[in-house]
């Protein structure tokens, strides 16, 4: 039988115009860097619902979801707070509609910014930054990415 460990389940939007990403700075707990708009659903919320919440949150942006891109499984192999943790990350593609770049109020970004792609390499990010690029390029048709590239 398998540990037990606990399940969350989040949605994050990959925002693309222009050559350039839309990103949300991080910060919480002492850590920091990039990420993806987007974050852990609310009970009961579908993860489109809580992509579009989320992005409107964290960014000023009202967005459309164009299309599902794919999963993402965020599991680290030590306990948090002494439980066995797993993020199934849902990734959609989207579209601004409306909306102003604003930052978010009492969360856990400082920040939104189109950032153009060929910088965001140099960047102190997290690693679903890459995964959802990795996966917004390839589009596996599974939404599922194969291993990580060598140099990764």
């Amino acid at each position: 039988m398998s540990p037990s460990f606990a399940t969350r389940p989040a949605a994050y939007a990959v925002i693309v115009r222009d050559q350039e990403i839309l990103l949300a700075y991080w910060s919480e707990n002492g850590e920091e860097g990039w990420t993806m708009p987007g974050g852990g659903l609310d009970h009961g919320e579908h993860p489109v619902d809580g992509a579009i919440r989320e992005v409107f949150e964290e960014t000023g942006y009202q967005v459309v979801i164009e299309r599902p891109l794919g999963v993402d499984v965020f599991a680290p192999s030590a306990p948090i707070d002494g439980q066995l943790r797993q993020s199934i990350r849902f990734l959609y593609q989207a579209t601004v509609t409306g909306g102003e770049l604003t930052a978010e109020q009492n969360g856990s970004t400082t920040h939104a910014a189109w950032i153009p792609l060929a910088q965001v390499p140099s960047l102190n990010r997290v690693p679903l930054v890459d995964a959802a690029l990795r996966i917004w390029r390839e589009k596996p048709q599974s939404g599922k990415l194969a291993s990580q590239p060598e140099d990764q």
